[in-house]
């Protein structure tokens, strides 16, 4: 038998998506979403709940009962907040690839700004509608459907089959409960091997670059006076204004668009902006005389996070130290009072950042995902985005080939109202069978 009809057998043997029984998981799945909300302290998920599901799913094709394939480990560090490591063996010692990624925390919604229940599963026509349908439930659902898929009908595959359900990736306030703590404890080092697909982007096509994150904070501190004599005054907002203006000038001049932004298709280069502002209030009579500008630095994975913290560094002391050349508004507008020995001042600190990831455009996985996203959506279109997705970073620094695709919607991803398409994550199950197959015939 050629390879290729070899490879449509196995296509064919293991099948489409069943969409009734992927609908009926996830709805169990969507009715424990309120409780798997992740936004410590208020709300801890309990992901434990998405695992018994998800358990309940698979057991019956797993060695513990006798009768199956299906190798499952259930590793818990906190209480209530398990991942789960289902494995399909192969036939060839070393031969992997993994499907890693699908987490099992949603972020939080509330009832009162939605159409509909984010927390129940209801369907209208294409649309499978809840909090979790597209980030990340609908995933978790997916690839244990496609574990279920393996167990039933036992193909004999030469590679081993990972699927890697993890916790905690929407909030990272509570550290050593996730995907980290598996790769401290080396429990998905084998995984290193082969391809590593990371299941927790959207729109069906490879996502292949991700940004950075500095998050910042520009204290200014000015002198507070009556808005009458502003001759006595140094305005923290006014200077906030005219240094934030001065910092982002530097950085854009410092980091502008990078070459290889356009070959990973990234849809902005690097930015810098301010977010929030605050003022300890007062008088609409009154000059402030302190604020805080905060915002982040999103950054193409081309550029080293820690240099642009340190740029940024040597922005405020160079502008501290000459702030006397700093634009100003108006006659009276300044930065210094010599009469009192006062300058004005800015200080910036920095949140923890996390540094962007490009994947390898040379990996067999990014070459297999390619040519299964083609075969099933009918073109391939990789793409890059700023956003960031901090744990693949950490995986791609650990030695894995990581490759990241999804199958949700990135109109839907955080928002109100959220939702995926039944249709789309029919495809998406296709792609991950064509994946298996194009990997066999290595």
């Amino acid at each position: 038998m050629s390879s290729s009809s070899s490879s449509n057998a196995m296509i064919e043997s293991i099948g489409s998506l069943n969409k009734d029984s992927f609908v009926s998981l996830l709805s169990k799945l969507i009715g424990e979403s309120k409780f798997v909300q992740n936004n410590p302290p208020e709300l801890i998920p309990q992901e434990d709940r998405i695992v018994n599901h998800v358990l309940d799913s698979l057991r019956p094709y797993s060695t513990e009962t006798g009768g199956g394939r299906l190798v499952i480990n259930h590793v818990a560090y906190h209480s209530g907040r398990g991942n789960l490591i289902v494995e399909y063996p192969g036939s060839v010692p070393g031969k992997i690839l993994s499907f890693v990624g699908m987490h099992m925390d949603v972020v939080t919604a509330n009832p009162d700004e939605w159409e509909f229940d984010p927390f129940s599963l209801s369907i209208d026509g294409d649309k499978l509608r809840g909090r979790g349908t597209t980030d990340c439930l609908g995933h978790v659902a997916l690839v244990t459907e496609l574990m279920k898929r393996l167990g039933e009908t036992k193909p004999a595959l030469k590679s081993s089959v990972v699927a890697v359900f993890i916790a905690s990736e929407e909030n990272s306030s509570i550290p050593g409960v996730g995907v980290d703590m598996l790769v401290k404890d080396k429990l998905l080092d084998k995984l290193k091997s082969g391809p590593l697909f990371w299941i927790d982007t959207a729109d069906k096509q490879p996502c292949i670059g991700t940004g950075g994150m500095i998050p910042w904070k520009l204290h200014v501190t000015g002198k507070l006076f009556h808005s009458g004599l502003a001759h006595k005054a140094i305005n923290a907002l006014e200077l906030g204004m005219e240094g934030l203006k001065e910092i982002q000038s530097r950085f854009y001049r410092d980091f502008p668009p990078h070459p290889q932004e356009k070959v990973y298709g990234f849809a902005t280069p690097s930015t810098m902006k301010p977010t929030q502002w605050s003022y300890p209030g007062g008088g609409i009579n009154q000059i402030p005389g302190e604020c805080t500008v905060s915002g982040d630095v999103r950054l193409t994975p081309f550029y080293d996070v820690k240099e642009v913290m340190k740029k940024l560094q040597e922005y405020v002391e160079d502008i501290n130290s000459n702030i006397e050349k700093l634009a100003t508004r108006g006659p009276v507008s300044k930065y210094v009072l010599p009469d009192e020995s006062l300058r004005g001042r800015l200080t910036l600190s920095f949140d923890e950042a996390s540094a962007g990831v490009a994947c390898n455009l040379d990996s067999r996985g990014f070459h297999v995902l390619c040519k299964a996203t083609e075969d099933v959506v009918g073109h391939v279109k990789p793409y890059s985005i700023t956003g960031t997705l901090p744990l693949i970073r950490d995986l791609k620094d650990e030695g894995f080939d990581v490759q990241t695709s999804g199958y949700g919607l990135m109109a839907t991803y955080h928002a109100k109202n959220e939702y995926c398409l039944l249709t789309d994550m029919c495809q998406g199950f296709d792609v991950f069978v064509r994946i298996i197959s194009q990997l066999e015939q290595d």
